[in-house]
């Protein structure tokens, strides 16, 4: 084998496992699994009566999720927009005039020159910046209550994978719903949910495309020196 031909090699092998990682489908994160519902342990039937536990109907049970592993929806209405602006300016001006010494009523010269030295500094900073953003989320997900908490508070995680493509995208939650903001249709706003955590990610040739390579990264990094 030539030399040429093991360069090529060698850069050919990290190509390739580059591309079969790209090919690898991202897994779920494991903590926003479905939660399944924690299965009570059936009574002995009782005989001798006509009632049964086994065909007793709820009539009366409240349909909104209030236990380990219950669905309920989160429809998602964050909206959040945020601004700065900085504007520095200072200048500073110094000035030092030191005259000839005298000596013998005569002032000091050299090369027929009088003595005189003056020291003069001028300096002067004038920098600005402005920052704006926003983002708006909308949508809904359906997640599952992994936790009932002593005070009744639920604690809800879920996920959603939408492959569109050749992309994916990921929308994740998580955090702590209280049960009298629930409606009767099982729905809760993001706004009423605390500590929310909400993720909104994409993987894929599009979003691929809105990245920045990393040789721009570097000149926008804090490692630039110029």
């Amino acid at each position: 084998m030539t030399r040429f031909a093991f360069r090529v090699l060698a850069a050919a092998i990290p190509l390739g496992m580059l591309a079969g990682c790209a090919m690898v489908p991202p897994t779920p994160a494991p903590m926003y699994a479905p939660t399944l519902p924690i299965e009570p342990v059936a009574p002995a039937q009782a005989t001798g009566s006509i009632y049964a536990d086994s065909n007793s109907m709820e009539l009366f049970a409240d349909p909104r999720a209030h236990r380990v592993g219950d669905i309920l929806t989160i429809t998602l209405v964050e909206s959040t927009q945020a601004s700065k602006k900085a504007a520095t300016s200072t200048s500073k001006k110094n000035g030092n005039t030191i005259t000839s010494p005298t000596l013998l009523g005569q002032s000091l010269k050299i090369g027929g020159n009088p003595a005189d030295s003056s020291l003069a500094s001028n300096n002067a900073f004038d920098g600005s910046g402005s920052s704006s953003q926003s983002n708006q989320l909308t949508g809904q997900i359906t997640v599952t209550v992994a936790q009932r908490l002593s005070n009744g508070a639920l604690v809800v995680r879920g996920e959603k994978w939408l492959t569109i493509n050749q992309g994916q995208e990921l929308v994740r939650i998580s955090g702590i719903v209280r049960p009298q903001d629930i409606t009767s249709d099982n729905i809760v706003p993001s706004t009423r949910v605390a500590d929310a955590r909400i993720d909104y990610m994409g993987k894929g040739t599009l979003a691929d495309s809105n990245t920045r390579g990393w040789l721009s990264r570097f000149f926008d990094s804090k490692w630039m020196p110029f």
